[in-house]
Order: structure tokens, then C-alpha cells, then sequence
């Protein structure tokens, strides 16, 4: 095995890691969650642009496959989707509440049409397909499970918000691995089904409440799962106020905000979509899986409840957090005259 170090912004590194392959699987992306959201000219630049590399690269040096990493988050913007299947329309583009969702669908059109473009050389032509991941989750995970951890042992993890009946999906990443595998396999013109031309909903196939999903995340690592459940309406405004503010003073002080309002959408409202087409087309069959790896991996380096110093003041915290959220919120409500 080979690796190639570069930059996706880099058409000469992108042009480098692709030669004398047969199939790209095009999993870079930037802005997934936090900090990284807001920050619109690398997402554009990563997402957008990058892919526009990945594209002419092997189109240029006659690569005959691509499986492009897509997300829900095309189809999804805050809508209740019930076991949606991938007939539903892209979501309008200035629909979407962040940037990282808008050009993952732009990205992902780009290379629904990018099928069928001839090679150059005349050695055929390229076949391109298209999976979207729920929320990915496996040991090691960077992107999510770290910010998560990291709230839980702070003290912040004190709530839950939303419809305790709300649905999400997640994938495990051998799930996905799979499911990559398989798309590659049928990305032939010549194959049928085919996967060229095609998009495929991809999850463990087990919708779930966002929050019961960590529970065993919670309590594997010690800690004691929360009972306040606050209302979605509050959080989401808190979202967006933080983003108000981190637009105002990222400049000076990037920090990190506790949610945006994506990140309140995706683990508060009911979005699941069905496996059949990538069952029925790919033959993918997701292996039941569990957080028991998660919790061993993140207490195999240290992570873990510590003996707790004040049980007082960690009741003090949680008051003090709830009565800011509720003081903050209602100090926006219009004032009416007696």
C-alpha cells in the first residue's frame, strides 16, 4: 500500500495520487460539524473545488471509477423525512442551513453528471455513483465522538432536547467500508443493476433517538445520563444566536460553539431513509452494531468518569446552565405593555 500526502485544493497532488488507479473512492470533505461550519471559503474551496480536481484528474489520467462519499444532508434540511428513499428531490440549495450541506450537493451533482464522461485516451469512460452516510461512528471516529466526549466529561452533557419520540439514523464505519466496496464492484456500465449514474442511502438501518443512541456511550464512561429534557424551539435559537456571535468575533476568537443549527436539526428531527435500493442494487447488508467498541476505545486512553470532587457544585452547574438558557431565551420575547 501507498500514501500520498497532499491537498485536495491542489490539482498537482490530486492529479499524483490518482495515477495508475482504477477507482477513486472520494471521501474528503471539510465543514462536517462545529467550528469548521461556519467557515464558508474552506468549505467551498474543499468540497466544492476539490471535487471539481477529482473529477478532471480522472478524467485526465483515465481512472474508470468513482465512488463519491456524499451525506443525508442533500435531501435533509430540517423537514420530518420518514424511511425517504433516494426519488426525493435535492433540497433547493438556498434551503439548506449551512454550507457544508449545500456543497456536498453541489458536489454530488457534479459527479452524477460527470457519469459516462469519456476518458481521455479513449480508454472509456467514467462511471460515478454516489452513497450518503447517516452519522458515522466506529472507534477512532474524529470528527464527532471526541467533540461528544469531550461535553459529556465537561459538565456540559446535562440535557436532552426535542421529541423523545424523533427518529435518526447512524452508520458504523465497517458498515460503510462495505458498502463502498460493493458500489465499486457495480460501478460497471456492463453490470446489471449498475451502479453507475446512481445514489444510495446508506445507515445501519436501526432509527433511533439521537440522544437513547449515546446513552450507552453516557453510562459506559461513567456518567450518569441526563433527565431534563429542554424544548427544541430553545435550543435552536441558542444555535443561531451562537452563530450570530461567532460570525461577529470568530475574527478575534474562533471558539468552539456548543451546537449550530444544523447540528440541532440533524439530532432533533426525524430523518431516516430506506436501504432497499442499495440492498436490492448493491447487495449491501449492514452487520448489527454497538458502542461497546467506542466506550473501550475511549477508556483505553484515559478517558472515564474521575472520582467527583463536589456533588454540590455539579448541581450548581446544571442550575446555573438551565436558568441562563430559559433567562437568555426570554429576554428576547417582546415586552407587551400593561
Amino acid at each position: 500500500m501507498v500514501f500520498v500526502k497532499g491537498d485536495i485544493q491542489d490539482y498537482s497532488d490530486v492529479e499524483r495520487a490518482v495515477s495508475g488507479v482504477d477507482c477513486v473512492f472520494h471521501s474528503a470533505s471539510y465543514g462536517m460539524s462545529g467550528r469548521e461550519q461556519l467557515n464558508r471559503r474552506l468549505i467551498e474551496q474543499v468540497n466544492v473545488r476539490g471535487t471539481e480536481n477529482v473529477l478532471k484528474a480522472c478524467v485526465e489520467k483515465g481512472v474508470p471509477k468513482l465512488v463519491y462519499t456524499s451525506t443525508f444532508n442533500v435531501v435533509f434540511g430540517g423537514q420530518v423525512i420518514e424511511n425517504g428513499d433516494e426519488s426525493l428531490p435535492y433540497l433547493p440549495l438556498r434551503l439548506h442551513p449551512d454550507h457544508y450541506s449545500r456543497t456536498k450537493a453541489v458536489a454530488e451533482m457534479a459527479v452524477m453528471r460527470a457519469n459516462g464522461t469519456a476518458l481521455e485516451g479513449g480508454s472509456g469512460v467514467l462511471s460515478t455513483c454516489a452513497l450518503r452516510p447517516a452519522g458515522i461512528y466506529g472507534p477512532g471516529e474524529k470528527r464527532h465522538l471526541p467533540r461528544i466526549v469531550g461535553y459529556i466529561e465537561g459538565g456540559i452533557f446535562r440535557f436532552v432536547y426535542g421529541d423523545p419520540g424523533s427518529r435518526v439514523e447512524f452508520v458504523h464505519v465497517d458498515n460503510l467500508v462495505s458498502a463502498h466496496e460493493r458500489a465499486a464492484e457495480a460501478l460497471t456500465p456492463e453490470r446489471e443493476p449498475s451502479s453507475a449514474g446512481q445514489a444510495y442511502f446508506i445507515s445501519d438501518g436501526r432509527p433511533v433517538n439521537n440522544f437513547e443512541f449515546f446513552r450507552p456511550l453516557v453510562e459506559g464512561l461513567g456518567y450518569p445520563f441526563p433527565t431534563l429534557r429542554l424544548p427544541f424551539w430553545l435550543i435552536y435559537f441558542l444555535a443561531f444566536l451562537t452563530e450570530m456571535i461567532h460570525h461577529l468575533i470568530s475574527p478575534l476568537y474562533n471558539f468552539q460553539p456548543l451546537l449550530t443549527r444544523t447540528e440541532v436539526y440533524k439530532t432533533g428531527v426525524t430523518h431516516y431513509f430506506s436501504m432497499a435500493k442499495a440492498k436490492a442494487e448493491l447487495g449491501y447488508e449492514p452487520r448489527e452494531q454497538d458502542l461497546d467498541e467506542v466506550v473501550q476505545w475511549f477508556r483505553s486512553r484515559g478517558h472515564g468518569r474521575k472520582p467527583s470532587r463536589s456533588t454540590f457544585g455539579r448541581l450548581l452547574l446544571e442550575a446555573l446552565l438551565v436558568c441562563g438558557c430559559i433567562a437568555l431565551a426570554l429576554s428576547y420575547l417582546p415586552v407587551v405593555g400593561v
